[in-house]
Protein backbone atom coordinates (compact mmCIF):
# COMPACT_ATOMS: atom_id res chain seq x y z
CA UNK A 1 0.00 0.00 0.00
CA UNK A 2 1.55 3.29 -1.13
CA UNK A 3 -0.16 6.06 0.78
CA UNK A 4 -1.11 9.21 -1.07
CA UNK A 5 -2.65 12.63 -0.52
CA UNK A 6 -5.40 13.76 -2.87
CA UNK A 7 -4.86 17.44 -3.66
CA UNK A 8 -7.70 19.92 -4.21
CA UNK A 9 -7.17 19.76 -7.98
CA UNK A 10 -7.73 15.99 -7.90
CA UNK A 11 -4.11 14.91 -8.34
CA UNK A 12 -2.77 12.10 -6.17
CA UNK A 13 0.56 12.94 -4.50
CA UNK A 14 2.64 10.27 -2.74
CA UNK A 15 2.39 10.89 1.00
CA UNK A 16 6.08 10.17 1.62
CA UNK A 17 8.77 12.22 -0.10
CA UNK A 18 12.58 12.30 -0.05
CA UNK A 19 14.09 15.79 0.10
CA UNK A 20 17.36 16.42 -1.70
CA UNK A 21 18.34 19.71 -0.16
CA UNK A 22 16.86 20.25 3.25
CA UNK A 23 20.25 20.43 4.94
CA UNK A 24 22.11 22.38 2.30
CA UNK A 25 25.19 21.59 0.27
CA UNK A 26 25.72 18.06 1.58
CA UNK A 27 22.71 17.03 -0.49
CA UNK A 28 23.92 18.61 -3.71
CA UNK A 29 25.81 17.17 -6.66
CA UNK A 30 26.51 13.46 -6.79
CA UNK A 31 24.80 12.90 -3.44
CA UNK A 32 21.47 14.09 -4.79
CA UNK A 33 21.81 11.80 -7.80
CA UNK A 34 22.98 8.61 -6.10
CA UNK A 35 20.89 8.80 -2.93
CA UNK A 36 17.88 10.12 -4.81
CA UNK A 37 18.07 7.11 -7.11
CA UNK A 38 18.38 4.81 -4.08
CA UNK A 39 15.25 6.33 -2.53
CA UNK A 40 13.34 5.85 -5.78
CA UNK A 41 14.43 2.21 -6.03
CA UNK A 42 13.15 1.65 -2.49
CA UNK A 43 9.76 2.90 -3.63
CA UNK A 44 9.79 6.49 -2.34
CA UNK A 45 8.36 7.98 -5.53
CA UNK A 46 8.29 11.64 -4.48
CA UNK A 47 11.36 13.91 -4.68
CA UNK A 48 11.33 17.38 -3.15
CA UNK A 49 13.82 19.86 -4.61
CA UNK A 50 14.12 23.63 -5.02
CA UNK A 51 15.97 26.37 -6.83
CA UNK A 52 17.60 27.29 -3.51
CA UNK A 53 18.97 23.75 -3.04
CA UNK A 54 20.79 23.71 -6.37
CA UNK A 55 19.60 20.14 -6.99
CA UNK A 56 17.01 20.42 -9.74
CA UNK A 57 19.33 19.06 -12.44
CA UNK A 58 20.34 16.21 -10.11
CA UNK A 59 16.67 15.37 -9.53
CA UNK A 60 16.20 14.57 -13.20
CA UNK A 61 19.46 12.63 -13.25
CA UNK A 62 18.38 10.57 -10.21
CA UNK A 63 15.16 9.55 -11.95
CA UNK A 64 17.09 8.48 -15.05
CA UNK A 65 19.69 6.61 -12.96
CA UNK A 66 16.99 4.76 -11.03
CA UNK A 67 15.34 3.78 -14.33
CA UNK A 68 11.93 4.63 -12.91
CA UNK A 69 9.45 5.97 -15.46
CA UNK A 70 9.08 9.72 -15.06
CA UNK A 71 5.30 9.45 -14.88
CA UNK A 72 5.61 7.33 -11.73
CA UNK A 73 7.61 9.97 -9.82
CA UNK A 74 6.11 13.05 -8.19
CA UNK A 75 8.50 16.00 -8.28
CA UNK A 76 8.04 19.12 -6.18
CA UNK A 77 10.25 22.17 -6.71
CA UNK A 78 10.20 25.73 -5.38
CA UNK A 79 10.88 29.15 -6.85
CA UNK A 80 13.25 31.24 -4.74
CA UNK A 81 14.90 34.64 -4.63
CA UNK A 82 17.12 35.85 -7.44
CA UNK A 83 20.84 35.21 -7.15
CA UNK A 84 22.17 37.54 -4.46
CA UNK A 85 18.88 39.44 -4.36
CA UNK A 86 16.46 39.70 -1.42
CA UNK A 87 13.44 39.21 -3.69
CA UNK A 88 12.46 37.79 -7.04
CA UNK A 89 10.96 40.49 -9.25
CA UNK A 90 7.69 39.72 -10.99
CA UNK A 91 9.33 40.29 -14.37
CA UNK A 92 11.90 37.58 -13.57
CA UNK A 93 9.41 34.85 -12.76
CA UNK A 94 8.97 33.41 -16.25
CA UNK A 95 12.69 33.09 -16.94
CA UNK A 96 13.29 31.58 -13.49
CA UNK A 97 10.60 28.97 -13.99
CA UNK A 98 11.85 28.13 -17.47
CA UNK A 99 15.33 27.63 -16.00
CA UNK A 100 13.94 25.16 -13.46
CA UNK A 101 12.11 23.23 -16.17
CA UNK A 102 15.30 23.10 -18.24
CA UNK A 103 17.38 21.84 -15.31
CA UNK A 104 14.84 19.18 -14.35
CA UNK A 105 14.33 18.14 -17.95
CA UNK A 106 10.55 18.21 -17.50
CA UNK A 107 7.69 20.22 -16.04
CA UNK A 108 7.42 19.48 -12.29
CA UNK A 109 4.25 18.07 -10.81
CA UNK A 110 4.13 20.81 -8.20
CA UNK A 111 5.74 24.27 -8.08
CA UNK A 112 5.80 26.15 -4.78
CA UNK A 113 6.66 29.73 -3.87
CA UNK A 114 9.38 28.99 -1.32
CA UNK A 115 8.41 31.71 1.17
CA UNK A 116 5.98 34.66 1.13
CA UNK A 117 9.04 36.93 1.07
CA UNK A 118 10.34 35.67 -2.28
CA UNK A 119 8.25 38.22 -4.24
CA UNK A 120 8.95 41.93 -3.91
CA UNK A 121 7.10 43.61 -1.04
CA UNK A 122 3.47 44.13 -1.95
CA UNK A 123 3.74 42.06 -5.16
CA UNK A 124 2.74 38.63 -3.88
CA UNK A 125 -0.52 38.55 -5.84
CA UNK A 126 1.11 39.81 -9.04
CA UNK A 127 3.82 37.18 -8.60
CA UNK A 128 1.21 34.45 -8.22
CA UNK A 129 -0.71 35.71 -11.24
CA UNK A 130 2.42 35.32 -13.37
CA UNK A 131 2.62 31.67 -12.30
CA UNK A 132 -1.07 31.26 -13.16
CA UNK A 133 -0.35 32.71 -16.62
CA UNK A 134 2.36 30.10 -17.18
CA UNK A 135 0.01 27.26 -16.27
CA UNK A 136 -2.62 28.63 -18.62
CA UNK A 137 -0.27 29.30 -21.56
CA UNK A 138 1.30 25.83 -21.34
CA UNK A 139 4.71 26.79 -19.93
CA UNK A 140 3.70 24.87 -16.79
CA UNK A 141 1.12 22.64 -18.42
CA UNK A 142 -0.20 20.09 -15.95
CA UNK A 143 1.72 21.58 -13.02
CA UNK A 144 -0.03 22.25 -9.72
CA UNK A 145 0.80 25.45 -7.86
CA UNK A 146 1.37 25.78 -4.13
CA UNK A 147 3.17 27.73 -1.45
CA UNK A 148 5.63 27.14 1.37
CA UNK A 149 6.08 28.78 4.78
CA UNK A 150 2.95 30.88 4.16
CA UNK A 151 1.14 32.37 7.14
CA UNK A 152 -2.66 32.81 7.23
CA UNK A 153 -2.39 36.43 6.08
CA UNK A 154 -0.28 35.44 3.05
CA UNK A 155 -2.83 32.86 1.96
CA UNK A 156 -5.64 35.39 2.33
CA UNK A 157 -3.82 37.76 -0.06
CA UNK A 158 -3.73 35.07 -2.73
CA UNK A 159 -7.25 33.82 -2.23
CA UNK A 160 -8.67 37.29 -2.72
CA UNK A 161 -8.12 37.07 -6.49
CA UNK A 162 -6.46 33.75 -7.34
CA UNK A 163 -7.67 32.05 -10.50
CA UNK A 164 -5.72 28.92 -9.57
CA UNK A 165 -5.92 28.05 -5.88
CA UNK A 166 -2.72 26.92 -4.15
CA UNK A 167 -3.14 23.19 -3.65
CA UNK A 168 -0.82 22.93 -0.66
CA UNK A 169 1.37 24.78 1.81
CA UNK A 170 4.72 23.16 2.69
CA UNK A 171 5.59 23.99 6.31
CA UNK A 172 7.64 22.65 9.20
CA UNK A 173 5.11 20.33 10.79
CA UNK A 174 5.43 17.89 13.68
CA UNK A 175 3.86 17.53 17.14
CA UNK A 176 5.89 20.36 18.68
CA UNK A 177 4.63 22.80 16.03
CA UNK A 178 0.96 21.98 16.54
CA UNK A 179 0.12 24.77 18.98
CA UNK A 180 1.61 27.36 16.64
CA UNK A 181 -0.33 26.19 13.62
CA UNK A 182 -3.98 26.18 14.74
CA UNK A 183 -4.92 29.38 12.92
CA UNK A 184 -2.97 28.31 9.83
CA UNK A 185 -4.76 24.98 9.67
CA UNK A 186 -8.06 26.79 10.05
CA UNK A 187 -7.09 28.78 6.94
CA UNK A 188 -6.07 25.59 5.12
CA UNK A 189 -9.46 24.09 5.97
CA UNK A 190 -11.30 27.24 4.89
CA UNK A 191 -9.81 27.03 1.39
CA UNK A 192 -9.23 23.28 1.06
CA UNK A 193 -5.45 23.60 1.03
CA UNK A 194 -3.40 20.45 1.71
CA UNK A 195 -0.26 20.31 3.85
CA UNK A 196 3.24 19.15 2.98
CA UNK A 197 5.37 18.66 6.11
CA UNK A 198 9.09 19.33 5.99
CA UNK A 199 11.17 18.49 9.05
CA UNK A 200 8.64 15.96 10.37
CA UNK A 201 11.41 14.22 12.35
CA UNK A 202 12.75 17.34 14.08
CA UNK A 203 11.51 16.19 17.53
CA UNK A 204 13.88 13.22 17.22
CA UNK A 205 16.69 14.80 15.21
CA UNK A 206 17.00 18.28 16.66
CA UNK A 207 15.25 18.39 20.04
CA UNK A 208 17.79 17.98 22.87
CA UNK A 209 15.87 15.23 24.69
CA UNK A 210 13.10 14.20 22.29
CA UNK A 211 10.61 15.75 24.69
CA UNK A 212 7.34 14.27 25.95
CA UNK A 213 6.43 12.45 22.73
CA UNK A 214 9.57 10.30 22.68
CA UNK A 215 8.41 7.60 25.13
CA UNK A 216 5.04 7.49 23.38
CA UNK A 217 6.70 6.96 20.01
CA UNK A 218 8.93 4.25 21.49
CA UNK A 219 5.97 2.38 22.96
CA UNK A 220 3.96 2.54 19.72
CA UNK A 221 7.05 1.44 17.76
CA UNK A 222 7.20 -1.66 19.95
CA UNK A 223 3.54 -2.43 19.29
CA UNK A 224 3.97 -2.00 15.53
CA UNK A 225 7.12 -4.14 15.55
CA UNK A 226 5.21 -6.96 17.26
CA UNK A 227 2.21 -6.57 14.96
CA UNK A 228 4.18 -6.45 11.71
CA UNK A 229 7.33 -8.46 12.32
CA UNK A 230 9.31 -5.45 11.08
CA UNK A 231 11.88 -3.49 13.04
CA UNK A 232 9.88 -0.29 13.57
CA UNK A 233 11.58 2.71 15.17
CA UNK A 234 10.36 6.00 16.59
CA UNK A 235 11.03 7.85 13.32
CA UNK A 236 8.71 5.51 11.44
CA UNK A 237 5.96 6.15 13.99
CA UNK A 238 6.41 9.91 13.63
CA UNK A 239 6.14 9.65 9.85
CA UNK A 240 2.94 7.62 10.26
CA UNK A 241 1.62 10.30 12.63
CA UNK A 242 2.38 13.00 10.04
CA UNK A 243 0.53 11.13 7.30
CA UNK A 244 -2.24 10.27 9.74
CA UNK A 245 -2.75 14.01 10.24
CA UNK A 246 -3.41 14.28 6.50
CA UNK A 247 -0.03 15.76 5.54
CA UNK A 248 2.60 14.54 3.09
CA UNK A 249 5.84 13.86 4.98
CA UNK A 250 9.01 15.22 3.32
CA UNK A 251 12.14 13.94 5.01
CA UNK A 252 15.64 12.89 4.05
CA UNK A 253 18.55 10.60 4.82
CA UNK A 254 21.75 9.45 3.17
CA UNK A 255 21.77 6.19 5.13
CA UNK A 256 20.53 3.24 3.04
CA UNK A 257 19.16 1.51 6.15
CA UNK A 258 17.14 4.58 7.13
CA UNK A 259 15.88 5.07 3.58
CA UNK A 260 14.67 1.47 3.57
CA UNK A 261 12.92 2.06 6.94
CA UNK A 262 11.21 5.15 5.53
CA UNK A 263 9.93 3.21 2.54
CA UNK A 264 8.83 0.33 4.80
CA UNK A 265 6.18 2.44 6.54
CA UNK A 266 3.91 1.68 3.59
CA UNK A 267 3.85 -1.92 4.86
CA UNK A 268 2.66 -0.82 8.30
CA UNK A 269 -0.88 -0.17 9.46
CA UNK A 270 -2.14 3.35 10.03
CA UNK A 271 -1.91 4.72 13.55
CA UNK A 272 -5.20 4.55 15.43
CA UNK A 273 -7.10 7.69 16.36
CA UNK A 274 -6.16 7.08 19.98
CA UNK A 275 -2.46 6.81 19.13
CA UNK A 276 -2.56 10.00 17.06
CA UNK A 277 -4.43 11.84 19.81
CA UNK A 278 -1.94 10.75 22.47
CA UNK A 279 0.95 12.14 20.40
CA UNK A 280 -1.05 15.32 19.71
CA UNK A 281 -1.71 15.99 23.38
CA UNK A 282 1.91 15.47 24.39
CA UNK A 283 3.13 17.57 21.47
CA UNK A 284 0.93 20.50 22.42
CA UNK A 285 2.79 20.89 25.72
CA UNK A 286 5.90 22.08 23.88
CA UNK A 287 6.85 24.59 21.20
CA UNK A 288 10.05 23.70 19.36
CA UNK A 289 11.10 24.15 15.75
CA UNK A 290 14.18 23.18 13.81
CA UNK A 291 13.84 26.28 11.60
CA UNK A 292 12.73 28.84 14.19
CA UNK A 293 12.95 31.78 11.77
CA UNK A 294 10.34 30.45 9.38
CA UNK A 295 6.77 31.67 9.89
CA UNK A 296 7.66 33.69 13.00
CA UNK A 297 7.43 37.24 11.60
CA UNK A 298 3.99 38.75 12.33
CA UNK A 299 2.76 35.30 13.35
CA UNK A 300 3.35 34.96 17.10
CA UNK A 301 4.62 31.71 18.54
CA UNK A 302 2.78 30.20 21.54
CA UNK A 303 3.98 30.83 25.08
CA UNK A 304 5.13 27.27 25.72
CA UNK A 305 8.37 25.72 26.97
CA UNK A 306 10.74 23.94 24.59
CA UNK A 307 10.69 20.89 26.86
CA UNK A 308 8.76 19.49 29.81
Amino acid sequence: MVRSIILPDGKRMPALGWGNGTRGVEHSGKFAVDVGAAALREGILHIDTAQAYGTERETGEAIRLAEVPREQVWVTTKIYEGSGQPHRKVGEVRAAVQESVAKLGFIPDLLLVHTPFVPEDGRLLAFWQELENMVEDGTLQGCSLGVSNFRPQDIEILMHSARIKPVCNQIEFHPYALAHLDSLFATHSKYGIATQAYGPLQPLIAHPTGGPIKPILKRIAGILSNDSGQNVDEASVLLLWTIGKGAAAITTSSNPVNIAKMAAIDRLRDLTEAEIDEIDQAGRKVHFKGWAGHMSKDYPVPDLPEDV
